[in-house]
């Protein structure tokens, strides 16, 4: 078992981690596990909680009542649940910092098992937690959140807090220039463009070439991509798709991202929408288990006004603070935060 302890830089916080870092998405279609070394911050982490268990056990009692808030690997799972830490710590709720500890059914599996207390999941995966992913309802933000939320109260006395205004799903995004020249804001101008017989390369990984994505927004939007249209990158990182498509590497001219990467901006791509709804909504959505929820009721309007606030936009350029400009998650939270006066 780990022990809570307080952390000096932050007094209200307890702090605990695994040995786990970032990867780039938390949809669970997107995710996957890697055996990684111990990175400097959880190697100090790490010391730290050997000191505490040498120390004896008399510091666990008064954190047992801490809201645990953990994330996923990703930098902005990491970086929203930083932002509910310094958030619930300013309204004098103690904490513990459980966040990075894995990939989406490390995390879910550790909620259900009441190991953390509050972390942000993403609507769209409720479609595959609960064995339902073809319902419509996954494919609407508001439909798919009120579904999930309903499912996950029902099932495992589990809350949805307010979602944010943008999803992280799988996208096309061409280059900006491209996309002026062209009129294009949505895919259905896509499918215009690519049946027009346009010079059109997409760089995007086997899986979302192989395994029913790109048909199923071909199908949707009435074009076809040809091989010789495709460059199917190893290991398919949207990072390498934005990269190639930004220098147009042998022509590509689009790429395969998810919804609020931070290099979108940065690569001058833009986004098109997915005007007909093909793909689930992935939202990010605080979730908090009920019990803790009715030990801090004011957990739910603490974290509205912070949802409430991000669009894909905004989520974009906080994601290339980390992912492009190299700032750590806890810089990027803080300041957002006290840049919209949600802390001072």
């Amino acid at each position: 078992m780990i022990k809570r302890f307080g952390s000096p830089a932050h007094p209200g916080r307890a702090r605990a981690a695994l040995l786990t870092r970032g990867t780039t998405t938390d949809n669970v279609h997107g995710a996957m596990a890697h055996c990684l070394t111990p990175s400097p911050r959880a190697a100090k982490v790490l010391k730290s909680l050997c000191v505490a268990l040498v120390l004896g056990v008399g510091l666990a009692s008064p954190l047992e009542a801490a809201v645990v808030v953990s994330s996923k690997l990703s930098s902005e799972s990491a970086m929203l649940g930083e932002m509910i830490l310094l958030m619930l710590n300013a309204d004098g709720i103690a904490t513990v910092d459980r966040t990075r500890i894995g990939a989406t059914p490390v995390v879910r599996k550790a909620l259900l098992a009441g190991e953390i207390d509050l972390y942000v999941e993403y609507t769209g995966n409720a479609g595959l937690f609960f064995n339902d992913s073809a319902d419509p309802a996954w494919k609407d933000l508001v439909k798919g959140y009120e579904l999930g939320a309903r499912l996950d109260y029902a099932a495992n006395r589990i809350v949805w807090l307010t979602p944010a205004r943008a999803s992280n799903a799988w996208a096309l995004a061409v280059r900006r220039d491209v996309a002026l020249a062209q009129h294009l804001k949505t895919m259905s101008d896509f499918g215009r463009w690519v049946a027009s017989g346009a010079h059109v390369v997409l760089a995007c990984s086997a899986e979302f070439a192989n395994a029913g994505t790109l048909r199923s927004l071909e199908r949707t939007y009435g074009f076809t991509l040809r091989s010789d249209q495709l460059i199917v990158l190893a290991g398919g990182e949207t990072s390498a798709t934005i990269r190639a498509a930004a220098a147009g590497t042998n022509g590509t001219n689009t790429a395969m991202v998810y919804g609020t990467d931070g290099g979108i901006a940065a690569a001058s791509l833009q986004v098109l929408e997915d005007d007909r709804h093909d793909q689930p909504v992935y939202a990010p959505v605080p979730v908090i288990r009920e019990a803790v929820l009715k030990a801090h009721p004011q957990i739910a309007q603490i974290v509205k006004p912070l949802m409430d606030s991000f669009d894909r936009e905004t989520l974009q350029q906080l994601n290339a603070r980390v992912q492009v400009n190299g700032e750590s998650d806890e810089a990027v939270a803080m300041d957002y935060l006290r840049s919209r006066g949600f802390l001072k």
